[in-house]
This record gives C-alpha cells, structure tokens and sequence, in this order.
C-alpha cells in the first residue's frame, strides 16, 4: 500500500503472504513432542530441536506460504506448544 492509502493493520497483515513461524512457548509435560515435531518441520538434529524448544521464543521456519504456516501453528498447538504467525 502507499503511504497516501489508508490502511489498518489487519488489512497489511491479509496482504502478506509469507510468514515466519514462532515458537513461544510450550507445556513442559508435552516437551519431547514439541521437540521432535520441531526436529520433524526444520530437519535440525536432536540438539538444535531441544534448543531451539528450550531457547523459545525463538522463530523456527521462516518465509512460509500463510495455509502451511497456519498448519504449523496448529499442529505445535494441538501437541502442547504456543505458537504465533509473524
């Protein structure tokens, strides 16, 4: 948009269409699963997954189409994690 348009934040965020996806935080009894559904999207070793869990928040996959993000999103979700679209 150009700065002459008005435009409210939402309607910047529908026009995005790459997002990052964040880890922010995650259930401590559900930990070695968000650890190896990170290992699983990233392909990072057993290592770099349980850091990247631990060291959360911390932005796990970058530059990802909106429907495989929200995907993502509710799949760390529905193992425990909390996570966000950026």
């Amino acid at each position: 948009a150009s700065p002459t348009s008005p435009t409210t934040p939402a309607e910047a965020v529908e026009e995005k269409e790459y997002f990052d996806v964040k880890l922010t935080g995650f259930d401590t009894k559900a930990k070695i699963k968000v650890i190896k559904e990170v290992r699983a999207l990233t392909g990072l070793g057993l290592k770099e997954a349980k850091e990247a869990v631990e060291g959360a928040p911390s932005v796990l996959k970058k530059e990802v189409k909106k429907d495989e993000a929200e995907e993502i999103v509710k799949k760390l979700t529905e193992l425990g994690a909390a996570a966000e679209l950026e």
